[in-house]
């Protein structure tokens, strides 16, 4: 069999076996698995034992637990809530100051946790309740947590930039230090819109009453009472952009200093720490087991030969390599809708990234702005993980379709950061080149 036909039956199996809706990490191996046995027989399988070992002893993997485990032991630590206190008595004055002080909180997370879910959730449950008392439009109100909590993947420590620079052998630092300021770009952008926004039409954000504002000794001691969010954030992104730690090293640090702000904030339970393990093992196996079946799905689809066939023909696409960076994004948008962002991760980073590089781009470059793509992953009708986070925690007359409507101009915010990090590729850039 030829090897432009043997690629062609290869991604329609791929194509078929995800839309039966069956799991992506089963897609990906069984896929492999199936040509191995055409291409090489029974004894070609030795491969998938050997891919599948070197995947998971991988030491750069072992900082996404660690992350993980930060989340999801931040989200009992009771920051949130003090932070949220910090936001409401000091800008909840200005019209919109509630939902600009979700996204800086949100943005404050991102810094310390990694993923998404953790500040999206905890902010439904504090932030959306609070909002809606207050008279905020419940579409700026659920929008600005949905987009705020998209944060999490764009701002370092980021699991899916550690999965990127795993299969596209990249630096995990420089990764990071990329989406540091597109990170915080794009929470600027959303704060922007909210405050232009609620300064067009105040009915949509009216300022907390004046009895309920702080001044001096009480917000004193509001700021007091989160001193572990900074310290964590320096404990983490300090320790790798300096060069003092690996983030695996790092991530380890954030893991103890987590557990260590749940201790001293008088929020501990053995419940809560083996509810934080459960859910640490459960997306760690998660993504383990996609890692590893996008592992050998990579390795027979270069040992074919198929992987040089698409990068010679994605490379030669009409419009020069702009027209293809373009139609990645795309793809990477569509995508976005249909799968979550770990498989597209470990699906794309493999095929696009040599195409990426022969043309010339940064793959640092075009790491980050996937990622900004994937901001918008999180947001898109119809498998938006944040909708769903939101759907759970909603308190009732929100409806599916009010999420839907409320996250429309923050795609377009997101989209608008695409644009900017790519036209102005120093944006991501700069950080990195500062950090060699």
């Amino acid at each position: 069999m030829s090897i432009e036909w043997l690629t062609v039956i290869m991604f329609l199996v791929l194509l078929v076996a995800l839309y039966l809706g069956h799991p992506l990490s089963i897609v990906l191996g069984g896929t492999a698995i199936f040509f191995t046995l055409i291409i090489w027989g029974p004894k070609g399988l030795y491969m998938a034992a050997t891919t599948s070992l070197a995947s998971a002893m991988n030491e750069t993997l072992l900082s996404v637990p660690l992350f993980v485990f930060m989340g999801t032991m931040l989200q009992a630590s009771g920051i949130a809530e003090d932070l949220y206190d910090i936001m409401y008595r000091s800008i909840g004055r200005v019209r919109g100051g509630l939902a600009v002080g979700t996204v800086i909180i949100c943005t404050i997370f991102a810094a310390m946790a990694g993923i998404s879910a953790v500040a999206t959730i905890t902010m439904g449950i504090i932030a959306l309740p609070s909002m809606l008392k207050r008279g905020y439009d419940k579409h700026l109100a659920l929008g600005c947590i949905a987009a705020g909590g998209a944060l999490g993947i764009l701002i370092p420590p980021s699991v899916p930039m550690i999965l990127y620079a795993l299969l596209a052998r990249e630096s995990v630092g420089k990764l990071f230090a990329g989406g540091f300021l597109p990170g915080f770009l794009l929470s600027g952008i959303l704060i922007a819109y909210i405050l232009i926004l609620c300064w067009i039409k105040p009915h949509m954000a009216p300022a907390i009453p004046p009895e309920e504002r702080t001044r001096g000794q009480s917000l004193l001691k509001s700021f007091k009472a989160v001193f572990w969010s900074i310290l964590l954030i320096v404990l983490v992104l300090g320790t790798i952009y300096s060069g003092a730690c690996t983030p695996t090293e790092a991530a380890g640090a954030g893991a103890l200093g987590s557990v260590l702000a749940v201790v001293l904030n008088r929020k501990f339970t053995w419940n809560t720490f083996a509810s934080a393990i459960h859910s640490t093992f459960r997306l760690t196996a998660m993504v383990m087991w996609i890692v590893i079946g996008s592992s050998c799905f990579s390795h027979i689809f270069n040992a074919a030969g198929s992987q040089d066939l698409v990068t010679n023909l994605l490379a030669n696409l009409p419009g020069g390599r702009w027209a293809v960076f373009c139609f990645f994004q795309l793809i990477y948008f569509i995508l976005g809708m249909l799968l979550d962002p770990t498989g597209i991760v470990m699906i794309c980073t493999p095929i696009f990234v040599p195409v990426i590089t022969k043309l010339g781009f940064d793959p640092v470059w075009f790491g980050v702005t996937f990622i900004v793509n994937m901001e918008m992953a999180y947001l898109t009708p119809p498998f938006g993980y944040n909708l769903f986070y939101l759907r759970s925690i909603a308190p009732e007359g929100v409806q599916m379709s009010d999420i839907y409507r409320s996250v429309v101009p923050f795609i377009v915010l997101q989209m608008l950061c695409l644009i900017l990090v790519s036209i102005f590729p120093e944006i991501i850039l700069w950080l990195p080149r500062k950090l060699v």
